[in-house]
């Protein structure tokens, strides 16, 4: 097996199990300003993109008005930060081992995520999980100027820890954007899990290294 040396793994559906909340939100956010759309949609459509741009994208599909974009995401922000607040979020079962059995094996692990920075570090603070225990780095869309698939996110990740070659990397996710993240990035390893927003099928178009049902079925195969 390749030697990965840097594990790039989504948050929301990958490492943390938090309901589908985000996308309930967004659902929610979109539907209040007047529009009709299902959860199945949003799941569909948005999963694993930077959430601005995840709504102005839906609304083009659904011949919406762009410009509601911007009222509808700062809408869904404050939604979110509300609905995080009240949430339950745990790992996703065998996470939590899986992350120190990787940090254990002196493998760099970074958490990258198409939410801000203020609510990933939210999703982290319920976890109690701490940078240099459970992970090395945290990567958001605030931190880069092009989002998922763009493989920007992964790149700041390998400069981070100095690692000049894609092919040491790992990039895990729960939907086909995070995928084409990974294969934009070069990766050695494409990892996509049934854990979160998007089904076998629909994972399966962008063609994946494998399909897991969670991340911690991946210690096999590293």
């Amino acid at each position: 097996m390749k030697n990965i040396e840097l594990l790039v793994l989504d948050m929301a559906g990958t490492t943390i199990d938090e309901d589908n909340v985000v996308y309930k939100t967004l659902t929610e956010a979109v539907n209040s300003h007047g529009y009709s759309v299902s959860l199945e949609k949003v799941l569909s459509s948005c999963a694993g993109m930077e959430k601005l741009e995840a709504i102005t994208s839906l609304l083009k599909e659904i011949n919406g008005n762009e410009e509601d974009a911007t009222v509808i995401f700062e809408n869904f922000s404050e939604k979110l930060k509300e609905a995080y607040r009240n949430l339950d979020v745990k790992p996703i079962n065998g996470t939590e081992n899986f992350l120190l059995t990787m940090k254990a094996q002196n493998k760099k692990v970074v958490l990258n995520t198409g939410y801000t920075s203020e609510i990933a570090h939210q999703l982290l603070d319920k976890l109690q999980w701490k940078e240099n225990i459970h992970f090395d780095a945290l990567i958001t869309a605030d931190d880069v100027s092009e989002s998922r698939p763009s493989p920007e996110m992964i790149n700041l990740a390998m400069k981070k820890f100095n690692i000049m070659e894609p092919e040491k990397v790992l990039k895990a996710g729960d939907s086909v954007i995070d995928i084409e993240e990974g294969k934009n990035a070069g990766c050695g390893l494409t990892i996509a899990v049934l854990s979160g927003a998007q089904n076998r099928t629909e994972l399966e178009k962008a063609k994946p290294d494998y399909i897991l049902n969670t991340i911690s079925e991946a210690e096999h195969i590293l």
